[in-house]
């Protein structure tokens, strides 16, 4: 009996090859734009602070850290960090105090105004011995829709629909809620934005500190016709409201946003943002 061959995939091997080569690449154009043409080491760019909520589900902590590594594999040169608002670790204080006094944009991972996109994460900022600003919340933004629109597929929505299914389908966007009139205006355009995108109407609910519920949402949604209503959950991360609201779903809730491709993407596309502003508020800028 012969022994048999299994022919080698030359393909898988290149690829594997490939992929490695243009990390290795990736790197060392990283670490030769921090050198000057004079052999000096130039300093490096801001550091990313990820700055979620926390949760006392230990899926929330999983998943931001998750979405920390997705950040990191785009953008390998910039140093990315993650600190919490409350009930996790890190800390937002204790990330900013081994900061030291570097440069650093926080990033909060949150997807609408509110008391602590305004009060909590600049107050903390201003305590911090980094000098560090603030950044836009996630939402509204088309990569926050492209995420939401994309977990709903994943939980059953139907991207093809004739005109009876459409006129009976309709979405419920879940979110955390605020008693800051901000926040309900964020969320109002994150809706109408998904509704745009599904051609279907979305009613924003909340799950706590605004009206109306998920619940009351579905029933008025039921009235107007409309039997087939999934939940969209609204929210970054596994947790106590994402739990409550998908349970009130009467057809299909979709999961977290969590660590998608375009999550990241956006994380990146605020950092962006936030360091464009400070370029075009220099003051050597402004008097030139």
């Amino acid at each position: 009996m012969t022994a048999s061959h299994h022919p080698h995939d030359d393909s898988t091997t290149l690829d594997s090859t490939a992929h490695l080569m243009n990390r290795i690449s990736s790197q060392l154009a990283d670490q030769l734009s921090l050198v000057s043409l004079n052999g000096s080491r130039r300093p490096g760019p801001p550091a990313l602070v990820l700055v979620a909520h926390g949760s006392r589900d230990p899926r929330a902590l999983s998943t931001v850290r998750a979405l920390v590594e997705r950040v990191r594999e785009l953008r390998p040169g910039l140093p990315v960090h993650l600190g919490h608002i409350e009930l996790n670790e890190p800390s937002l204080p204790d990330t900013l105090t081994a900061l030291g006094t570097t440069e650093a944009v926080l990033v909060p991972l949150l997807l609408a105004r509110g008391y602590h996109v305004k009060q909590d994460i600049p107050e903390m900022a201003a305590n911090a011995p980094a000098r560090a600003r603030v950044a836009s919340p996630l939402g509204p933004h088309p990569l926050l829709v492209e995420t939401l629109y994309d977990r709903l597929v994943e939980s059953g929505w139907r991207t093809r629909m004739d005109d009876l299914t459409r006129r009976s389908s309709a979405v419920v966007l879940a979110a955390a809620g605020s008693r800051d009139p901000d926040s309900k205006l964020d969320t109002n355009h994150t809706a109408q934005l998904l509704a745009d995108r599904l051609g279907v109407p979305v009613i924003p609910a909340y799950a706590s500190a605004s009206t109306p519920t998920v619940q009351t949402a579905v029933r008025a949604l039921v009235a107007r016709g409309r039997h087939r209503v999934a939940v969209a959950s609204c929210f970054t991360a596994p947790g106590r409201f994402a739990t409550q609201c998908a349970e009130a779903a009467p057809w299909i809730a979709s999961a977290p946003l969590g660590a998608h491709p375009a999550m990241a993407r956006l994380v990146l596309h605020r950092y962006d943002q936030a360091m464009a502003t400070q370029v075009r508020t220099k003051p050597e800028l402004a008097s030139a």
